[in-house]
């Protein structure tokens, strides 16, 4: 790995949409670093992949909901280490129930995880990036976060919680030349979907003009974009990737 490259960090990045974005940031030139709460071995045939097209990406195990493992990860492998280019934050979970039977461990795990790990991470980056006067910093929110989801309370609450982040940082770090944007995916072929009975998906699909889910590969060319110099004037943006599917 080189110390001087421009680095894209990308956390929950071994499978789904955030493997398909450091796909797409390794391809635009950029070294990737990926993270996740599992073991680095599991990206070893996403690393093999990305080395085999010309990139460089290295894998480390972290849980963002920790937030001295966060810490210490940014000093041990990112700050004096590598040029901290772009950061996003995309590590999620889900724990759904409805509302009246939801629990408490629930819904405090997906915060900790989808909003408080995404500001950890978020302020570690910014540090960074406020001191080298540039950065990118791309949050995944969710057409959750926009409309809400039955049996999501949970879910829904932190990717909205994300959206007014975004726009938060994105005014306190403008003028360190640092943007930030969210893109907020619409109903998407991963292992969250996958799950969903073929009545659910009918249902989601009746309501989408596309008429069909998103794939990984349409949620990453636009972090791609909002990663890219084509993207120098925008910040503090929501990008919808949703198929129509609007709020």
């Amino acid at each position: 790995m080189e110390a001087s490259a421009a680095t894209a960090l990308v956390t929950g990045a071994f499978r789904g949409i955030g493997k398909a974005v450091a796909h797409c940031l390794a391809r635009d030139g950029l070294q990737v670093y990926l993270t996740d709460v599992s073991e680095p071995e599991e990206a070893a045939p996403t690393i093999r992949e990305i080395e085999e097209q010309g990139g460089r990406a290295r894998a480390f195990r972290l849980d963002v909901s920790d937030a001295q493992a966060v810490s210490d990860f940014f000093a041990a492998e990112i700050k004096n280490r590598v040029q901290l280019a772009v950061l996003v934050n995309n590590a999620g979970i889900t724990k759904d129930g409805f509302l009246i039977r939801m629990q408490d461990e629930d819904f405090d795990r997906v915060l900790a995880v989808n909003l408080r790990g995404a500001f950890t991470c978020l302020r570690e980056a910014a540090k960074i990036m406020s001191k080298q006067r540039s950065g990118r910093i791309i949050n995944i929110s969710s057409v959750s976060g926009q409309m809400g989801n039955v049996g999501q309370i949970n879910y829904s609450a932190s990717k909205a919680g994300l959206i007014g982040m975004t726009k938060s940082a994105a005014k306190e770090l403008a003028a360190r030349n640092v943007t930030v944007n969210a893109v907020a995916p619409g109903f998407i072929e991963t292992g969250m979907t996958a799950v969903l009975s073929e009545e659910v998906r009918a249902a989601y699909l009746e309501h989408i003009p596309l008429k069909r889910l998103g794939q990984v590969d349409d949620v990453a060319e636009a972090v791609a974009f909002l990663a890219s110099d084509r993207a120098n004037y925008i910040t503090g943006q929501i990008l919808a990737v949703n198929g129509g599917l609007y709020c």
